[in-house]
């Protein structure tokens, strides 16, 4: 990182000894953490909640995570720190929607075209038709890339159970979705 010593002239001196040693770890800039899983963030909350609620459930994720920032570790898994909180704005959202009164008369507004990003919305269809916990095993297995440790205890599971949710919700998309397979056959 280049910096101007212009620049730095213009700070304030340093008051204390401020040296970094090699064991401690800084932490990126909050700006740096949005834009490094912010992508990642959004994937999951968008299989969890659908695309109707995910935009506000990655905001208040990210929200949150900013008031909360200050005190990570700087040794922390910031993805999966992410993802957790994702999983709990989440499951606010879906209760919040449970007790939302839903007009019949009106369609739903669906995204547009341009922001659909080239998604296949019949595989997001058939992940959104998955049970809650096949669902948010293999949004955050392999959408997030999380291992089964940690989707256990976002889930309040064992690890087995998580992988077994995983696999029985991959195992339904195969059956319910067969483009899944013809896919990964092509070269």
């Amino acid at each position: 990182m280049l910096i101007v010593t212009e620049e730095l002239e213009c700070l304030p001196k340093p008051v204390g000894d401020v040296r970094v040693t090699a064991d401690q770890q800084l932490k990126p800039p909050f700006e740096v953490v949005v834009a490094q899983h912010g992508g990642t963030v959004l994937r999951v909350v968008r299989a969890v909640v659908g695309h109707s609620d995910a935009d506000d459930a990655w905001s208040e994720t990210f929200l949150a995570a900013l008031k909360a920032y200050p005190q990570l570790p700087p040794d922390a898994n910031i993805e999966a720190w992410l993802v957790t909180i994702a999983h709990r704005k989440a499951i606010d959202i879906t209760r919040t929607a449970s007790r939302r009164a839903v007009p019949v008369a009106d369609l739903p507004d669906s995204p547009a075209r341009e922001r659909a990003d080239t998604r296949d919305f019949d595989l997001d269809a058939a992940v959104g038709a998955l049970p809650p916990k096949q669902r948010q095993a293999v949004a955050y297995h392999y959408l997030a890339g999380l291992p089964y440790s940690e989707i256990a205890q976002i889930l309040d599971s064992s690890v087995a159970a998580a992988r077994r949710a995983a696999a029985d919700g991959i195992a339904t998309l195969r059956r319910t979705y067969p483009l899944l397979d013809t896919a990964r056959k092509r070269p």
